[in-house]
């Protein structure tokens, strides 16, 4: 058991407190990590306030970059001094892991979100010796060193700084294959992205690396659609300045949109984006509402083939996206660094301040 330093959260609603805490050994498909970078979510700022039955005490954060110190017996492929972005973890064994599609994982919610321990019961992280919850998207990586379920983890070129490939574990990842793995634009294509936060800027990023000819982006503040343009929107729309439904009609010439991507959440904006959807268009929804909430459809409006699809983290396969994602950044083609603010992990109470406040749109806490 070895001793490190973890911001915990004590309760629904609490702030994130620095606290030492002990890590397991790791079992035979456990890492040791030493965190050089971790992004800060929204999904860690839902469980922190108490909008998902997470146990607390426990230590979030599930979007890590770091250094590996230690394998477990039963690790093939990664080697102490290896880096590695840290993303959720599967099964491995049921039909859709087997099938290439971890995100889609029959143990998701449990593994990743809700559950807090290994799936045997045990916990990877306690507190004068008393279990707190941990294991979160196989990491908890508000931490100095984190123990990582093996199937969280995927290695990286030493050359790329951590800091600045630490979001590809969640958020950048799910907006790219938003458009990669469900959209797939074709040539000519338009396609809508509601919400420039982070997944939905990461979304008109990868939309300007397809043939789609019209990206739109949608939000209602002006600082953050000028920084859709320069990422690669061709068109943006104010939401706080008019109906979306009409701006977007108006720039397809009353065509619709082929793809839209909801990132906000609202399923009011969600009702705008289907209705904005053009004849056999596609509507993939990424913003995650409060659980049970519903979307009232027109369903004559649906029959001219339109569709509409839920996604969970990008549908992507790990191993194969985001060392891609990284090439990409390396070249500059996904200018990551545009969305990134850096904060020292001491100022993680500032970090979600400005992230709540609209000033920061991903912030990346780093360890010294």
């Amino acid at each position: 058991m070895s001793t490190t330093r973890a911001a915990v959260v004590e309760s629904g609603g609490a702030p994130f407190t620095l606290s030492a805490v002990e890590l397991d050994e790791p079992r035979p498909n456990e890492v040791l990590v030493r965190m050089v970078a971790a992004g800060l979510c929204h999904t860690d700022l839902g469980v922190a306030g108490g909008g998902l039955p997470f146990p607390l005490p426990g230590v979030l954060g599930h979007e890590g970059a770091g250094v590996v110190e230690a394998v477990g017996s039963g690790v093939t492929g990664i080697e102490p001094g290896d880096h590695v972005v840290l993303s959720f973890t599967s099964c491995g064994d049921c039909k859709n892991c087997r099938d290439g599609h971890p995100a889609y994982c029959a143990s998701w919610l449990p593994l990743n979100l809700l559950g807090g321990r290994r799936p045997d019961g045990t916990s990877t992280i306690s507190r004068d010796g008393e279990p707190l919850g941990g294991h979160f998207f196989g990491q908890s990586s508000f931490a100095e060193r984190a123990l990582v379920d093996q199937r969280s983890l995927v290695k990286v070129d030493r050359d790329v700084p951590l800091e600045s490939i630490a979001p590809l574990g969640c958020g950048v990842q799910t907006g790219v294959g938003a458009v990669w793995n469900v959209l797939q634009p074709k040539t000519g294509d338009t396609l809508v992205i509601l919400g420039a936060g982070a997944v939905g800027l990461s979304a008109v990023m990868a939309a300007a690396l397809t043939p789609a000819t019209t990206v739109i982006a949608v939000d209602k503040v002006a600082e953050r659609l000028e920084l859709a343009r320069e990422l690669g929107a061709t068109h943006t729309v104010n939401a706080g300045e008019g109906d979306i439904l009409e701006a977007i009609q108006t720039i397809t010439d009353g065509a619709g949109a082929d793809g839209v991507v909801e990132t906000t959440g609202s399923v009011a904006v969600l009702r705008k984006g289907v209705d904005a959807l053009a004849l056999r268009g596609t509507l993939v929804i990424v913003g995650a509402p409060p659980f049970g909430s519903e979307v009232a459809l027109d369903v004559n409006g649906m029959l001219g083939g339109k569709r509409v699809v839920g996604l969970t983290l990008g549908d992507h396969e790990t191993q194969n996206a985001i060392p891609a994602l990284v090439k990409l950044v390396r070249e500059g083609r996904l200018p990551l660094d545009r969305l990134i603010s850096k904060y020292a992990f001491e100022d993680i109470g500032q970090a979600v301040q400005d992230m709540g406040a609209g000033k920061a749109i991903k912030p990346v806490l780093t360890f010294g």
